[in-house]
């Protein structure tokens, strides 16, 4: 039995990203990477990167930007990158990841408490 509401899922992200299932190898944004926007969304633009560019008015950390359009991370991804190369947004770490490439675990932690109250 499918849920209400999701059989179009698989067609609408399809859509969203233009049949793209993966963002760049060299993406800069991971769960934590802060966004923010550098212009206002424009008359035509497709509707996810406007909602994007409107919360990410304040630095907003990827993860948060999914879960308010209620997108895989992995898409949202996709659509992140669509706008970094347009120059809509930049992207910054709130810390430098460790000497061993992964983040730091106080911010893991973070991370997860931020996904548990959603």
């Amino acid at each position: 039995m499918s849920r209400p509401g999701r059989d179009d899922a698989p067609d609408r992200l399809y859509t969203v990203t233009g049949g793209r299932s993966r963002s760049a190898p060299d993406s800069p944004f991971d769960l934590v990477t802060l966004v923010v926007a550098e212009s206002a969304p424009v008359p035509g633009m497709q509707s996810e990167h406007a909602a994007i560019l409107r919360l990410a008015e304040r630095p907003t950390a990827v993860v948060e930007i999914a879960a308010e359009l209620r997108l895989p991370v992995g898409i949202t991804r996709i659509l992140l990158t669509d706008l970094l190369d347009q120059g809509r947004v930049s992207a910054r770490h709130p810390r430098k990841p460790t000497s061993s490439g992964f983040p730091a675990p106080d911010i893991l932690e973070q991370v997860l408490v931020g996904l548990r109250n959603l």
